[in-house]
């Protein structure tokens, strides 16, 4: 499944040289519950506290011939900002010949009138940079952006976009080499969370978020809906676990919103679900414990002392102490 690029790809600025400055309260996202592209974003607003510093206008779940609306749907928000019922109209009040695709999330500009971008994986790291939150994580540090780059790349294409390549296949020989390949990374990925806290080492990046949000959705959407059903995700001993993890940080389980979510899928795309019925299940329950803080921490390179019998004993005690730390947390 190809998507088209997106076409408004400005950035908010610290100095204002792209004639979006940063100034807190000016800009807005529309977002829905419902994709997990959007979910991105929200995920990364409430990680760095942007609660106040970026409101958001939710669209109703149900995506059908004219796209995402504005509509009464229970947690979905009208848009009070330009009083638009479609969104496409937002995307006509800034481009009026504007002709392609209509997605969410949306940045928009409350000053000039218009979007700033529409690509979520650029809007996560604008969020990330632009706006001084002190005590928040940095989601892209510049030390592991080379590696973090690397596994987007894979994720993107076999996990985050391989759901959706495995669901709408035509043929079945595209839907089972699509699946196989889906589960071949998710396999990889349950070996490599076996052996780090998160994707990269300890350091929770923007690289988790953007699994997250194919993660949550798998057990209730993709496994049924897509027929990616090898296997469950909750089978899976430390992605399911790495799952909770992310959800149980504070804030992130609000930005979960399972009605949406189902509602979409299965009474959007009536291609492939053509009555809308919508299952009662899998529920996993993402409150349950998870035994994630058993993993250590990435041992960091250092230079040893000059005197090398007490460097080499600085290395043994620190790493005595890591693995009984460890040991404790089982």
């Amino acid at each position: 499944m190809v998507r088209q690029p997106t076409q408004f790809r400005s950035l908010i600025t610290k100095d204002g040289s792209s004639g979006f400055p940063a100034v807190p309260g000016r800009y807005h996202l529309y977002v829905s519950y419902a994709c997990p592209w959007a979910h991105r974003t929200l995920v990364t607003r409430v990680l760095k506290r942007l609660e106040n510093v970026i409101s958001i206008t939710v669209v109703s779940p149900l995506m059908l011939k004219d796209g995402w609306v504005f509509e009464d749907f229970p947690g979905a928000t009208p848009d009070t900002l330009n009083g638009c019922h479609y969104l496409y109209e937002l995307y006509r009040k800034s481009k009026p010949d504007y002709t392609g695709r209509v997605t969410v999330p949306v940045l928009w500009d409350t000053v000039t009138g218009q979007i700033v971008s529409n690509e979520s994986a650029e809007i996560m790291l604008n969020l990330n940079e632009v706006f001084d939150t002190p005590g928040t994580p940095d989601l892209y540090p510049e030390e592991l952006r080379s590696e973090i780059d690397t596994l987007n790349q894979e994720i993107y294409d076999q996990v985050n976009n391989g759901v959706y390549k495995t669901g709408f296949a035509r043929v079945q020989e595209a839907h089972e080499e699509c699946a196989q390949t889906l589960f071949q990374c998710l396999d990889r990925l349950e070996e490599r969370l076996g052996r780090h806290k998160y994707l990269v080492g300890d350091t929770f990046t923007s690289a988790d978020i953007r699994l997250f949000t194919t993660l949550v959705r798998f057990d209730p959407v993709y496994f049924v809906h897509f027929k990616c059903s090898l296997r469950l995700l909750s089978s899976y001993h430390n992605l399911s676990n790495y799952l909770r993890d992310i959800y149980q940080m504070p804030g992130v389980a609000a930005t979960v919103n399972m009605d949406h979510i189902k509602t979409h899928y299965y009474r959007s795309h009536l291609a492939i679900n053509p009555f809308g019925l919508v299952p009662i299940g899998p529920v996993p329950d993402l409150t349950l414990p998870h035994d994630r803080n058993r993993l250590p921490e990435r041992q960091i390179s250092r230079k040893l002392p000059e005197n090398s019998k007490q460097g080499f004993i600085l290395v043994v005690a620190e790493t005595l102490i890591t693995t009984l730390l460890a040991s404790l947390s089982l």
